[in-house]
């Protein structure tokens, strides 16, 4: 159950990644229709079958350059969907050697409103809420698979002889708020993608040639009441309003970096009493990158690639934090138990 909970993960980041993919090409609405195209169960290619589509949708005619990047993704987030389920039917048919039951059973529920979400993003004609909340649920599945892998991984192995020790221990707290940090971060970088903002400043270190660009209209940028036209599809904020998601969204890069930067360096004079060494050299490493890769998209102008690369690369970041905080959890009760041995042997007595 472990593997196919790993696998499971993996595929979510492919799932993610082809989402972004999807996204970036502006094949957002390659097809009309859910969970099909255009009425048939792939993108229709022949003269009749296009005929057919035209006649069904006559104001979106056939693009099969842009249905079938939608339909590889829906049959991605489809396989996903059936893994998830059956990783929920095995840990209810085995409930009793101890597998968990409870996560399997949210992540399949929780799979369900994805799909829904998927389905809305195309009805209502890629919506930027609806948009960004698809692309949040992505990652939160994500993370719900990566933590049930943990827990089935952790099963059956010893304690580990690590201790976080009392100033590692005092951490915990602010590694749940660089945690809260990564998710709003992750939201903004949502926000931006479904409101085309990417593109809004394509300098650095100013936007548009200003430290602080005049004129920006967060109201605008960060209304979630906007109205949609006949569609979304290339965004209708005006250049004003994505400037400011943009900036919001470097602002809010810098401020994850300064925080991590101190926070890890901090864990870091620790590091060998509690073995997190590598658990917190990979947030280290996958901030770098993710850093790295965001100044990439501007100075290049987006390129399809890199922009890809920062999506699946933010969900790296989140994973990495999540790992950390999973590991620095292990520790304290690993400590508790060999620090009082008199206690437990008086109890196993006593019963």
């Amino acid at each position: 159950m472990a593997n196919w909970a790993l696998f499971a993960a993996v595929l979510a980041v492919i799932v993610i990644m082809l989402g972004a993919w999807t996204r970036l090409v502006h094949a957002g609405l390659g097809c009309p229709d859910w969970p099909g195209c255009y009425g048939f169960l792939s993108v229709p290619q022949s003269e009749s079958a296009i005929a057919i589509a035209n006649a069904r949708f006559p104001d979106t005619p056939v693009d099969v350059e842009k249905g079938w990047p939608e339909m590889i993704h829906r049959y991605a987030a489809g396989t996903l969907g059936l893994v998830v389920f059956g990783l929920a039917g095995y840990a209810v048919r085995h409930r009793s050697t101890g597998v968990p039951v409870k996560l399997p059973l949210f992540i399949a529920g929780f799979i369900v409103l994805q799909g829904a979400f998927g389905m809305w993003t195309v009805t209502l004609k890629l919506w930027p809420q609806v948009v960004a909340l698809h692309l949040l649920g992505g990652f939160t599945t994500l993370t719900l698979l990566t933590l049930l892998t943990l827990r089935l991984r952790a099963q059956g192995r010893g304690r580990t002889a690590a201790s976080a020790g009392p100033a590692l221990a005092r951490l915990r707290p602010w590694l749940y708020g660089g945690l809260l940090l990564v998710v709003l971060q992750i939201a903004l970088g949502a926000w931006t993608a479904a409101n085309y903002a990417a593109v809004a400043c394509t300098d650095l270190p100013t936007c548009q040639g200003q430290w602080w660009p005049a004129g920006m209209d967060f109201r605008h940028g960060f209304d979630v009441t906007q109205q949609v036209g006949p569609n979304y599809l290339g965004g209708q904020l005006t250049d004003d309003g994505r400037v400011a998601i943009h900036v919001s969204h470097r602002l809010g890069a810098v401020l994850v970096l300064a925080y991590f930067t101190v926070l890890l360096a901090l864990m870091w004079r620790h590091r060998r009493a509690s073995g997190l060494n590598r658990a917190i050299a990979l947030v280290a490493l996958v901030l770098a990158a993710q850093a790295g890769l965001g100044l990439a998209n501007v100075l290049l102008h987006i390129p399809l690639g890199i922009a890809v690369a920062h999506n699946a690369m933010g969900a790296g970041l989140l994973l990495a934090v999540v790992h950390l905080i999973w590991r620095h959890h292990q520790l304290p009760q690993a400590h508790r138990a060999q620090a009082t041995p008199t206690t437990t042997i008086n109890r196993e007595v006593t019963a």
